[in-house]
């Protein structure tokens, strides 16, 4: 704590062990950066929960309702000038519209497949009091967009059409973290025994209330809840484009570890960096590493308002610990 402000965080990494849909390198992901917040960036372990799907690190799981409840929970205690961090290290996935033809919209993917969607995202968002600031470092595929009308300060709209190019994950033996909607669809349909229903349909009857708004709010009364576009402190980092996906990595390297390509790739920054480093120059930085990782399809994005992207990345400044990982 800093000046009497809190800084909080949930850590989440879903290997989803044991199916046909297992990763190898998330959970490593959310362990490495519990150091990273503590050592570089200010964080009390006290302050930072994890939600894991094995191992010994978190007392619950990461489905659905308990990354909901907890981040709900971190909203409701964070005052104003707090800082909020959520990291994410998991498949995505893209949810067709149902009001959009050909449009997808943006969701990751709890253990339990109980979808939270960029429309989540944005009601807690919403819900911070003035003066806070809650960032979302999601390394997980069709990230871009997470939060539901933020700004695209870098991405396929504002960078050269060369960031548009179709997804190419490089190095061997690497795998998307992506689930397709035909494959959530199947896996859904075998717990509801419900024929030719969509994601929706899928969700609301597994889950009710809990199910994502997306699903539970008809659109005209999602549209009444967040109310016209406006500047907010939500920070969005995703670990590539709407359009692409983000590498589990197998292990590889000094540390021998499996981990996830963005999560690696924003680490090494900070390990080359002493100073400060906006969230316009982590994103752009974590490019750098990615394609010289060979992931030249793999484009980090930053989504906040003008004021945040050249903010510092969490509120880092000189005063905060400077200890090297």
């Amino acid at each position: 704590m800093e000046n009497g402000k809190k800084r909080m965080a949930l850590l989440v990494g879903c290997n989803y062990p044991n199916t046909q849909y297992s990763l190898h390198g998330c959970i490593n992901d959310v362990v490495s950066m519990q150091e990273l917040l503590m050592e570089r960036l200010g964080f009390d372990k006290s302050s930072i929960e994890l939600l894991v799907d094995e191992g010994p690190w978190s007392k619950a799981l990461p489905t659905g309702v308990n990354i909901k409840n907890a981040l709900n929970k971190m909203i409701d205690e964070t005052e104003e000038g707090d800082v909020l961090f959520f990291h994410y290290s998991g498949h995505g996935t893209l949810v067709p519209s149902k009001h959009h033809l050909n449009k997808k919209e943006e969701a990751i993917v709890p253990c339990d497949f109980n979808l939270i969607t960029d429309v989540d995202f944005r009601q807690l968002v919403n819900g911070l009091p003035k003066g806070a600031s809650f960032t979302i470092l999601s390394d997980s595929c069709h990230s871009g967009g997470l939060i539901d009308k933020e700004k695209e300060q870098i991405g396929p709209n504002t960078l050269s059409p060369t960031s548009q190019l179709s997804n190419n994950l490089g190095p061997k033996h690497s795998k998307p973290k992506k689930i397709p909607i035909e494959s959530m669809l199947n896996h859904l349909a075998s717990l509801t025994n419900m024929v030719e229903s969509e994601i929706g349909e899928h969700l609301t009857t597994l889950f009710g209330d809990d199910a994502s708004l997306r699903f539970c709010l008809p659109e005209l009364d999602q549209d009444k809840l967040f109310g016209p576009h406006r500047p907010d402190s939500g920070i969005l980092l995703s670990g590539c484009q709407t359009n692409e996906t983000s590498a589990d990595m197998p292990p590889m390297g000094s540390n021998g570890k499996a981990h996830g390509a963005f999560t690696y790739a924003v680490q090494s920054v900070f390990k080359a960096q002493q100073g400060p480093l906006s969230n316009r120059e982590v994103v752009m930085l974590s490019r750098e590493v990615l394609e010289q990782e060979g992931l030249e399809g793999q484009h980090p994005c930053l989504y906040c308002s003008d004021e945040n992207a050249d903010a510092p990345f969490l509120m880092w400044d000189d005063a905060q610990s400077k200890i090297d990982l």
